[in-house]
């Protein structure tokens, strides 16, 4: 896939949870190579878009594009226990051939497959360790691995900062940077907190009361667009190199979400 190429495509998509209307009209486009943040406060219906994506949910109205091939996801929350019986390159080598029944055999070129990704991702030194017993930060380079493998052309990640230090969150996000571009995939990745997202990521998709604007930061980022995405008035302050928005106006499903996380931050380069 080269660069402009669309590696997803969505045109006013549409998604009910039971009777609950979750997302409408969410258009936006992602090429190959780019590194897109996607925003939105709790319930904002962040998890949901990606699993339309991945087609784990119907969707109601509307089209999502992809292209032939693989898609890489990171889920929101796993649990490794430390007495699994897998090293960090077993659980790699299981994005290759995980869905097959079976023992697998020893492979050349598999093997070699595995040790490209530990190399990549900067796993060899703790390759033969049990996975249940890595930090947080190294079991997050571990299954970025196993959703590179197979080297996709979309990677989809589900708030792979969450429960990070800062210092594993950085490493994190700039490993994402460079496979980005090493690999060829577009990135699309949801957070709660875009302070070390922002002034890296080529683009944004910002969720709320079920609709998206996409763009770049300081297209997106504006009292007047996210006014009008959250349906009442919304203030977008910048107060020590931060960005901070804050609710204003009438209540609504979509304020009340907003007001249980009252004060969403987020850092412009």
């Amino acid at each position: 896939m080269n660069a402009g190429e669309a590696a997803v495509a969505l045109d006013r998509v549409a998604v009910t949870l039971g009777e609950r209307p979750v997302l409408r009209e969410v258009s936006f486009r992602l090429e190959a190579e780019q590194f897109c943040a996607l925003i939105g406060t709790n319930g904002s219906g962040k998890t949901t878009l990606l699993r339309a994506i991945l087609g784990f949910i119907p969707v109601q109205a509307g089209r999502i594009d992809l292209p032939a091939g693989a898609i890489g996801y990171v889920p929101q929350k796993i649990t490794l226990d430390p007495g699994l019986p897998l090293r960090a390159r077993d659980v790699i080598a299981l994005g290759l051939d995980g869905a097959r029944f079976g023992t697998r055999l020893p492979s050349k070129a598999r093997a070699v497959r595995v040790q490209e990704m530990l190399r990549a991702v900067g796993a060899e030194e703790f390759a033969e360790q049990r996975v249940g017993t890595l930090s947080g930060g190294q079991q997050q380079r571990v299954l970025l691995a196993h959703a590179l493998v197979r080297r996709p052309k979309l990677l989809l990640l589900d708030e792979p900062l969450a429960n990070l230090d800062v210092g594993s969150t950085a490493e994190i996000v700039a490993l994402l940077r460079r496979l980005s571009h090493e690999f060829g995939a577009a990135v699309l990745l949801s957070a709660h907190d875009m302070n070390p997202l922002l002034p890296v990521v080529d683009r944004i998709v910002y969720l709320a009361n079920g609709c998206a604007v996409s763009g770049k930061a300081d297209e997106v980022v504006r009292t007047e667009v996210l006014s009008r995405l959250y349906g009442y008035h919304v203030d977008v302050l910048r107060v020590h190199g931060r960005v901070v928005v804050i609710a204003a106006g009438a209540r609504t499903e979509s304020r009340d979400a907003l007001e249980r996380d009252p004060v969403h931050t987020i850092t412009v380069p």
